[in-house]
């Protein structure tokens, strides 16, 4: 058995391949080595994991995790998955790397995660040679669920919200907006700021929101893709929950900036299951 494992922030899909042929996708929590120890993520692994999977026959798990950024953090990672999984080899890469694999296989092209947070590289077919650095939901995260969710927040505190938005996001959350502030204040803000993204979506088709999505795309887009030389001569591809939800305005960002729309998948995990064992998925 071989497992590929994708981790974001808020859950971690897990594909159990036996035999090269059947697989089995499981989920957990997410985590990051940021944020958890070694032996917080056995716990979880032990507990959510494990009752799932016969550990002592897997022989290779290949790891993309958000928080590794060097291998300091890798090795938190890669210390909790040898341990629970001892006669595997373990490797463990950024999941910007694992979205680069997903979408642009061996080809050149700019890879960007949008999903809870975002990300973004300029990847060779090999390996990634340039990257934006991503400065996290306090000071970046254009694009991402948490970044579209503060932008909400705003809008409605500001008193900005159109009338029949404003009801309609009173009427969903009648905690009111002392218990909001006081919750985004609190640890986790920014998973908790994402959950707003629901609302967006149920929206979706108000001027309003439609606006308010195109420029968060849009700060993404002209801080983060159009900094990498040679962006208009490959494909943008995308991963996370955000750009497939929201793909038709993000592909009217990216027309409006004459950019190349590559492929936009919510998971990746199949798509690097395609990645590493191309004969047998």
């Amino acid at each position: 058995m071989v497992i590929i494992a994708d981790c974001g922030s808020t859950k971690c899909d897990w594909l159990l391949v036996r035999g090269g042929r059947d697989h089995q996708l499981e989920n957990t929590v997410g985590f990051s080595p940021f944020f958890h120890s070694t032996h917080e993520i056995e716990e979880i692994l032990e507990e959510q994991l494990i009752p799932k999977v016969e550990a002592t026959t897997v022989e290779h798990v290949w790891f993309y995790g958000t928080g590794v950024h060097d291998e300091h953090r890798a090795e938190i990672v890669a210390k909790a998955l040898r341990h629970v999984f001892p006669n595997a080899q373990v490797e463990v890469e950024h999941d910007l790397l694992g979205a680069a694999r997903a979408t642009c296989k061996r080809s050149p092209g700019i890879a960007c995660i949008l999903g809870t947070g975002s990300n973004s590289c300029y990847y060779d077919g090999r390996k990634i040679l340039d990257n934006v650095v991503s400065l996290g939901w306090l000071l970046g995260d254009e694009g991402s669920g948490t970044h579209l969710g503060k932008a909400l927040l705003r809008a409605w505190f500001y008193r900005e919200l159109p009338s029949d938005l404003k009801a309609a996001f009173d009427a969903e959350h009648p905690e009111g907006p002392d218990a909001i502030k006081d919750r985004i204040y609190e640890r986790g803000a920014n998973t908790y700021l994402a959950t707003f993204t629901r609302f967006l979506g149920e929206h979706s088709t108000h001027p309003f929101i439609q606006q308010l999505v195109k420029e968060s795309f849009g700060a993404f887009l002209d801080h983060h893709v159009r900094k990498y030389s040679g962006h208009l001569s490959v494909p943008v591809h995308f991963v996370g929950s955000i750009a497939y939800h929201f793909r038709e305005l993000l592909a009217e960002c990216l027309e409006a900036r004459k950019l190349q729309l590559g492929e936009v998948v919510r998971k990746p995990i199949y798509s690097l299951a395609e990645y590493h064992l191309p004969p047998q998925i």
